[in-house]
């Protein structure tokens, strides 16, 4: 697990940023915090809950941004911690993310293992976004890491679904973006409830529809 501050300035307020597999800040850094820190946390080799905690405390409040794989991430590692968080919201993302119908799956993300390569990455890279100059955009600020370390990942969070489980749910919303081509929207919808859920229509990747992180805390959803 890695952390990085996308915004520290002493702000009373943080919002705390599980992102999803294959990520680092790189394509985050351009939004605006809007009043808030901002902590993003990746890479999932290894997850630290605690340091989460100790990163962000002092905070008069604390608010849960979690997304993609990043969703069962929250639910499974800091389940305990709900009160913590002033507010918590998933984001295309469920709490059995392998799944055949709440979630990925199971063959599509296994063959994501098995054939991984460089090219089957930016075809996943580009199946988060509906819009072609978004995904332009995305790719332009790609994350900077390694093929092998994202593969790791991806093998790491195989490993610990498998022992794991699903996780808890600590959200109090819960985001669809209705084009989702990584977690089918009709699967977020039958995991969370269709009642329970705001829908838009984003594709798996909604942060530059968003002028700043602001929106998602603040009920201005899309």
């Amino acid at each position: 697990m890695q952390s990085c501050w996308l915004a520290q300035e002493g702000r009373a307020s943080c919002i705390v940023f599980l992102s999803g597999w294959g990520m680092d800040p790189a394509p985050f850094a351009s939004i605006p915090a809007a009043g808030h820190d901002l902590l993003m946390v990746y890479d999932y080799r290894q997850v630290e809950p605690e340091a989460i905690l100790s990163l962000t405390a002092g905070y008069a409040s604390l608010h849960l941004v979690a997304w993609s794989m990043g969703v069962w991430i929250a639910g499974t590692f800091l389940g305990h911690s709900k009160n913590r968080f002033t507010s918590a919201t998933a984001v295309n993302g469920t709490l059995t993310p392998i799944d055949d119908q709440r979630g990925i799956p199971v063959n599509a993300f296994d063959a994501m293992i098995s054939d991984f390569s460089a090219s089957v990455l930016e075809k996943f890279y580009r199946d988060m976004f509906d819009r072609q100059d978004q995904a332009r955009r995305f790719l332009n600020s790609r994350p900077c890491r390694s093929a092998e370390t994202i593969l790791e990942e991806l093998q790491t969070l195989r490993l610990m679904y498998a022992r794991l489980g699903p996780g808890k749910d600590i959200f109090d919303h819960k985001l669809v973006g209705g084009r989702d081509r990584i977690f089918p929207a009709r699967s977020q919808l039958r995991s969370w409830g269709k009642d329970n859920c705001r829908r838009s229509k984003a594709g798996h990747f909604p942060f530059y529809d968003w002028s700043s992180w602001d929106l998602v805390i603040n009920g201005d959803r899309g």
